[in-house]
């Protein structure tokens, strides 16, 4: 019975308009790309000097977080603004999806290619002494 009733609760808040949980702003959208921005740059950087995926993670996590905080630090110092926390997680947040998307794909080595010209030939040599020992029969579905 209490899961029919979440479900229920779910259902009608997700079609009424008392939900906004759906609503992001033009600026959080742009805080966002600018921590992507700085974390994917901030990574690049120091992953090619050191070769340390975990130092390149954390530093380029860092420089986003720290991005977004100075970024509110300043505008809650002019008149009319205050800091606004959800710029700031909107810019962490942008640098954490570029940090841990690079942590997986930079630094990945190539799977070597096991099909070789001579391994196909090998390969396609055996099936010709197979199709060959069977008879005619085999020859013409192949």
């Amino acid at each position: 019975m209490k899961p029919l009733v979440i479900l229920l609760y779910i259902f009608i808040f997700s079609f009424s308009s008392l939900s906004f949980a759906q609503q992001v702003s033009e600026d959080d959208k742009l805080h966002f790309g600018a921590g992507a921005l700085i974390s994917g740059a901030t990574y690049t950087f120091v992953y090619t000097k050191t070769k340390n995926k975990k130092k390149a993670f954390w530093m380029s996590l860092g420089a986003s977080a720290l991005a977004g905080l100075t970024k509110e630090l300043y505008d809650s110092t002019k008149k009319g603004n205050r800091f606004d926390t959800g710029e700031a997680i909107a810019t962490t947040t942008g640098g954490l999806t570029a940090s841990i998307t690079l942590e997986i794909f930079v630094g990945r080595k190539k799977k070597k290619n096991y099909f070789t010209k001579r391994s196909i030939i090998a390969f396609v040599g055996k099936i010709s002494l197979v199709c060959s020992i069977l008879g005619p029969a085999t020859q013409t579905v192949l």
